[in-house]
């Protein structure tokens, strides 16, 4: 038994002397999360002789590269994964984006499905808040360079030929009548990301041109993804309206939403659980076309900031009190800074690719290898009780690229991959000034959100829907 003993601390020792390997912290890292299992079944051209594991590790090692051109970042990737895996998959940088292209849309939610799996198992205390998993929704624009290919794919076909645009000579403010129309902007992906706010980290996304929009995203996400049970979607003020909150209901969905003074709410309509917040959506058009009211839930949560107005077709106060409510939209507005993060930090704002296909792979490439990394950061610092929301990015994008440059090294365990993912969090220091307005000056009437318009229901409004009860 002692023998054993000496045989550990000399072998300790000896690691302690030695240093850390790079290339096996990198290699276990990458292959932890690329787990052969994900890619079994998947079905792949008769000609193709590389493995769908090998090409995603290929994939994401050259989106961790900090260099310029993307075919440096393939160059350095080819090498590295040579090294670390005894494999490249395809040995041009053309081949491997054409690859991307091809099978991206079935290796991407194989990749979704591994990552959720694995964020439930490294972090099961902020998976879920109660009983409900948590989802942001949100989109923004990614500029790409002005080509033929970016135009004709993401640009808005007619921008300056709308009727707002074409009546500016009737407007009543001279100035902003007397302006010319812009010159079209970049071409643009929009991209609509679900994302999961226990854990800050991506949950799938949808691209599409500059002009699309974020609902029809989520409602084609919803069609073609299994979601856990209980998923509470929650969204700001671009989320409205009759025709999407029943789409959501139809697929059995539960969502929080935020509204304000363009959406008109109707109370005491006759439904039976009228109080506690029970209102109703009810437009006119839907009246006339015999379709049923939308109950909802109207929520005022106040802070020092005024009020918020939420809704949720959770009607129950015990499924989701407001309490819970009040701890959970906050969390919502994470997604903004993952979008800072992705576009800033990670420096994915202005895409390079001149090619709108390659555009695609680029960007959801550069987001499946930047979720890796904040994966990886937080499996090391729930260990030792640091919340993902502590998890600073930047400073886990340049662990990683440390680890890339150092990978034929054995450093000291201060400078190990593992341990700089581990101390890789946010400046704990106190704000001593506010943020607001920091670049623009003190205006007199600063904008804000009114509540809904909450009205209570006509005689006409009852007998209609008692009507369609009858019908129905």
């Amino acid at each position: 038994m002692s023998s054993r003993k000496n045989s550990a601390s000399n072998s300790g020792a000896q690691v302690e002397a030695t240093g850390f390997d790079q290339g096996v912290l990198l290699q276990r890292a990458i292959s932890w999360i690329v787990h052969t299992d994900s890619f079994s079944n998947m079905r792949l051209h008769g000609n193709v002789k590389w493995l769908p594991e090998n090409l995603v590790m290929l994939a994401v090692l050259a989106a961790w590269s900090d260099s310029t051109r993307m075919t440096d970042c393939f160059d350095k990737a080819a090498k590295l994964s040579q090294k670390l895996f005894g494999v490249l998959a395809i040995d041009t940088f053309q081949g491997m984006v054409r690859a991307l292209a091809t099978y991206g849309p079935e290796l991407i939610p194989r990749l979704w499905c591994r990552m959720q799996t694995l964020m439930e198992q490294v972090a099961p205390e902020h998976y879920r808040v109660g009983k409900w998993l948590p989802l942001a929704v949100d989109g923004s624009r990614f500029s790409t360079p002005r080509t033929k290919s970016n135009e004709q794919a993401f640009a808005a076909k007619k921008y300056g030929q709308g009727k707002l645009a074409k009546s500016r000579i009737k407007w009543k403010n001279k100035k902003k009548r007397s302006k010319k129309l812009s010159a079209p902007i970049k071409p643009q992906i929009w991209l609509t990301l679900v994302w999961h706010m226990g854990t800050k980290l991506p949950w799938c996304w949808k691209a599409g041109p500059s002009n699309a929009s974020e609902r029809d995203h989520l409602l084609d996400m919803i069609e073609s993804q299994d979601f856990p049970k209980n998923t509470l979607f929650c969204g700001d003020a671009g989320f409205t309206g009759y025709e999407f909150w029943s789409a959501l209901i139809d697929q059995g969905q539960s969502f929080l939403i935020r509204v304000g003074g363009n959406v008109r709410l109707l109370k005491n309509l006759g439904h039976a659980r009228a109080g506690n917040g029970i209102v109703c959506l009810w437009p006119d058009a839907a009246a006339r076309r015999k379709q049923p009211p939308i109950v909802v839930r109207l929520i005022e949560v106040k802070n020092e900031l005024g009020s918020m107005f939420l809704v949720t077709n959770v009607l129950s106060n015990r499924q989701l009190s407001t309490a819970a409510l009040r701890r959970l939209y906050p969390l919502r507005w994470g997604i903004e800074l993952h979008f800072r993060a992705v576009k800033q930090t990670y420096g994915r704002g202005n895409l390079r690719s001149r090619n709108a296909d390659h555009a695609i792979v680029e960007l959801e490439w550069s987001l499946i290898a930047l979720t890796m990394i904040q994966l990886l950061c937080i499996r090391e610092q729930v260990k030792i009780d640091i919340p993902p929301e502590q998890t600073s990015v930047a400073q886990a994008i340049a662990a990683i690229r440390h680890a890339i440059d150092t990978w034929n090294e054995r450093v000291p365990r201060s400078w190990s991959m593992t341990i700089q993912l581990r101390e890789a969090v946010k400046d704990s220091y106190t704000r001593s000034t506010s943020k607001t307005a920091r670049y623009q000056p003190n205006y007199k009437d600063k904008p804000s959100t009114s509540g809904p318009v909450v009205v209570k229901a006509t005689a006409i409004q009852k007998s209609t829907l008692k009507s369609l009860s009858q019908a129905a």
